[in-house]
């Protein structure tokens, strides 16, 4: 079989585009180089370098640990960079339509089966409110608020959301949108109590477009303005990036697991976050699975600001039993 990922060096062969359209590229290089199309990773051992180049200490090890991981999740990793490849060209709510057809195939899949089954089970530990709001005036606060799981996203938070945001859609005396996440996380993504529990991709494939958190953020972005703080993981970071302003804690720490999984990004995160970082750096943060801290994000573009939370809680949950920590 042919390998999954293609390795090219730039230092020693020309700088064009590949002709590897059917494997995940990437390109490194000691230095950056001009923006060269085609590739879906530009690796270089420059600090801090210009988009779409990532810099690390070393680029060939990164890249051959890229090599690695698109081996061991070769679907998931290939139809994570055709959605990046293919979404550049269309608008957010067609990118959001592909992305949920890509996601839903992998659900399907192999990998994502082989990775539920190995997975420990988890009890789904649901909140009577899930997404509370309240409105002062013009400014509508609207918080996640499932401290004992960090917030992470099931589908009675996916439909409270929903409903907060067709608030802020509908009326337009709103102009201001804080979305908050209570607790010591803003959201640490896809509650795994639920993973796998829909047993009809198709299916889940309409319910997602049609109950989507990030085809509402994306229609009233301009008056959003995203607190993040902890972890913000998978969902957590997805939906935050279609804020118009993202105001990041010192603390937040932000992650895109899922293609570990045998999945991609599911929460929208294909059509946010290349908005704001580039297909390229999108990409790598999905294949790689690489913590970005806050000061990263904001040299990147994925964060406007570092600032306090505003004053939401990121203390331990005082309610009965332990708490979990969810990292999806």
């Amino acid at each position: 079989m042919e390998s999954p990922f293609v390795i090219v060096d730039l230092d020693r062969a020309p700088a064009r585009e590949p002709e590897a359209r059917d494997r995940v590229v990437i390109g490194v290089a000691t230095a950056p180089k001009d923006p060269i199309d085609g590739y879906d990773v530009l690796l270089t051992g420059a600090p801090e370098p210009p988009a779409p180049w990532v810099g690390c200490a070393d680029p060939r090890a990164t890249a051959r640990e890229l090599g690695r991981i698109v081996a061991s999740r070769p679907a998931a990793s290939l139809a994570l960079v055709q959605v990046l490849r293919m979404g550049g060209g269309l608008a957010v709510p067609d990118r959001l339509v592909l992305e949920s057809l890509a996601y839903s195939t992998l659900q399907g899949g192999a990998d994502f089966r082989s990775w539920l089954a190995a997975a420990p089970r988890r009890a789904h530990r649901p909140a009577e409110t899930p997404v509370r709001l309240a409105r002062e005036g013009s400014r509508l606060a609207v918080t996640l608020d499932r401290p004992w799981v960090r917030n992470a996203f099931d589908a009675a938070t996916r439909d409270a959301l929903c409903e907060a945001l067709h608030v802020a859609v509908a009326d337009p005396s709103i102009t201001r949108v804080d979305l908050y996440g209570n607790g010591p996380a803003f959201c640490s993504g896809g509650d795994l109590a639920e993973f796998g529990t829909s047993r009809d991709p198709a299916r889940a494939h309409l319910v997602r477009v049609g109950r989507s958190p990030a085809a509402l953020l994306h229609r009233c972005a301009p008056r959003v303005t995203a607190h993040l703080h902890g972890a913000c993981v998978g969902a957590g970071i997805e939906l935050a990036a279609f804020a118009g302003r993202v105001v990041a804690a010192p603390d937040t720490v932000i992650r895109l697991p899922e293609i570990g999984m045998g999945l991609i990004p599911g929460a929208g995160g294909t059509a946010s976050v290349p908005v704001r970082i580039g297909r390229e750096r999108a990409a790598y943060l999905a294949l790689s699975g690489a913590e970005l801290s806050a000061g990263q994000a904001l040299r990147w573009g994925l964060v406007d600001e570092i600032g306090d939370s505003d004053g939401i809680s990121r203390g331990e949950d005082v309610t009965a039993g332990p708490q979990e920590a969810v990292r999806s």
